[in-house]
C-alpha cells in the first residue's frame, strides 16, 4: 500500500512539472504571437517600404510577402498555444485525479 502511495506521489510531482513546463511553452509562444500581431499591426499601417532582418543583415522585401508569412506564422502560433493549452488541461485533470486517490487513501486509514 505505500508502495503505491509512493508511486502515486512520484506521478504527481511528475505531472506538475510537466505542467510548469508547458506553461513555459505556452507563456513563450503567446509572446511571438503577441509580437507577430504586433508586427502586423504595424505593416497594415506601413508604406509600402518594408525591411525583413536576416541574420545581420536588414534586406528590403515585398510588403504582400511578408504580410503573408506573418499571417501563417500567426496561425501556426495559435495552433500550438492552443494545443499545449489542451495538454495542459488533461495533465491538470490527471493531478486533481491522482490527487483525489491520495487523499482518500489517507482517509481511509
Amino acid at each position: 500500500m505505500a508502495e503505491n502511495k509512493q508511486q502515486k506521489l512520484q506521478e504527481l510531482q511528475f505531472l506538475e512539472h510537466s505542467i510548469q513546463n508547458l506553461i513555459l511553452q505556452k507563456q513563450a509562444f503567446d509572446m511571438e504571437l503577441s509580437e507577430t500581431k504586433s508586427a502586423l499591426e504595424e505593416l497594415n499601417s506601413s508604406s509600402e517600404e518594408v525591411y525583413k532582418i536576416i541574420g545581420q543583415l536588414m534586406i528590403k522585401t515585398d510588403k504582400k510577402k511578408i504580410l503573408e508569412e506573418l499571417h501563417n506564422k500567426e496561425k501556426l502560433l495559435s495552433v500550438r498555444v492552443s494545443s499545449l493549452e489542451k495538454q495542459e488541461k488533461s495533465l491538470s485533470e490527471k493531478v486533481e485525479s491522482i490527487r483525489e486517490e491520495i487523499l482518500s487513501e489517507n482517509k481511509k486509514k
